[in-house]
């Protein structure tokens, strides 16, 4: 599909924000933050693009579109994805945070259709107004994926001025030295494996050894699905970079209300300390759903202790 053609499936609102139609679905981009711990503090450092899609009015899961996609269009509606996280990131996110994107590498098989896919990136990228170093790219590192395509594809990311990061690490069957070959800036860790080690001291400790194994390498690491106080205070400890969960700020489709975030001083989330001293964080709304408001709350007590229920 050429590019004038999956532009069709784009459609500009006047409010500035950028939705896709793609058969009967209409699909929306949903933002959620993801922090970095600075000085016993929580900033703002990225976003993460997910898709949001709805049939007929009705919200449906991403799993439930993606299945509906069969195997010949994968890529063009990766690329109408993709498309519109850049569109809307351009139009209402920081421009000093950096920008998560999904790639899916079994589709880039071949250097050709991944090359013309990140030229048309970059024409998007332009007109959004983002720099190419901005984005950061997750890919999955499965050994279903061959090693050398997954290998050429990385290569392709970074010679288009991308950064890269290895997502879902600790899932399946990951390997940190698969893992460190593709020479990723960044690694994500799994939701369910990071709480599975955090519910031992053996297992946390594993956690550590492994932060520290990745940051001698000049890896950083951000550990997805922090939803409770204590699994913020062991992230912290645990040297991890960056944290992302509902606990901070849940998703929000575009526009956002995250402008609030923005660095001319303090973040919302940076007014909160947080540090071993107070033992204090952040802590998101409870309405669960897609698109829902952060509702940053004051600061809730934590415990450090291991197990997923500190008594209350």
């Amino acid at each position: 599909m050429s590019r004038s053609v999956w532009l069709a499936h784009i459609i500009r609102h006047d409010d500035r924000t950028t939705t896709g139609v793609w058969g009967v679905y209409t699909l929306k981009s949903a933002f959620q933050p993801i922090f970095g711990f600075h000085d016993g503090k929580l900033t703002v450092d990225a976003f993460e693009g997910l898709i949001r899609p709805d049939r007929n009015g009705d919200s449906v899961s991403p799993d439930t579109f993606f299945r509906s996609i069969p195997a010949g269009d994968r890529l063009h509606v990766e690329t109408l994805t993709r498309t519109l996280h850049l569109l809307n990131a351009g139009a209402f996110l920081d421009p000093a945070t950096q920008l998560f994107i999904n790639f899916d590498p079994s589709i880039f098989g071949e250097r050709d259709i991944a090359e013309i896919a990140l030229r048309d990136m970059r024409l998007t990228l332009h007109e959004a107004g983002i720099d190419p170093r901005r984005v950061v790219c997750e890919v999955t590192e499965q050994k279903t994926n061959s090693q050398q395509a997954l290998n050429g594809f990385v290569a392709a990311l970074r010679d288009h001025g991308l950064r890269i990061a290895v997502d879902d690490y600790g899932a399946e069957d990951s390997d940190m030295e698969r893992v460190t070959a593709l020479k990723p800036d960044i690694v994500k860790f799994d939701a369910q494996w990071i709480t599975r080690l955090m519910d031992s001291r053996p297992g946390f400790a594993l956690l550590k050894v492994m932060v520290d194994q990745f940051a001698a390498r000049g890896i950083k690491t951000v550990f997805e699905g922090i939803e409770e106080p204590w699994q913020l205070e062991l992230a912290e400890e645990s040297g991890a970079h960056m944290v992302q969960g509902y606990i901070l700020a849940r998703p929000e489709i575009a526009p956002t209300s995250f402008s609030s975030f923005r660095r001319e001083g303090e973040t919302p989330a940076a007014r909160q300390p947080y540090s071993h001293d107070n033992h204090t964080a952040v802590h998101g709304g409870e309405a669960p759903g897609f698109g829902d408001r952060p509702a940053l709350r004051s600061a809730v007590p934590v415990r450090k202790t291991f197990g997923r229920r500190p008594s209350r």
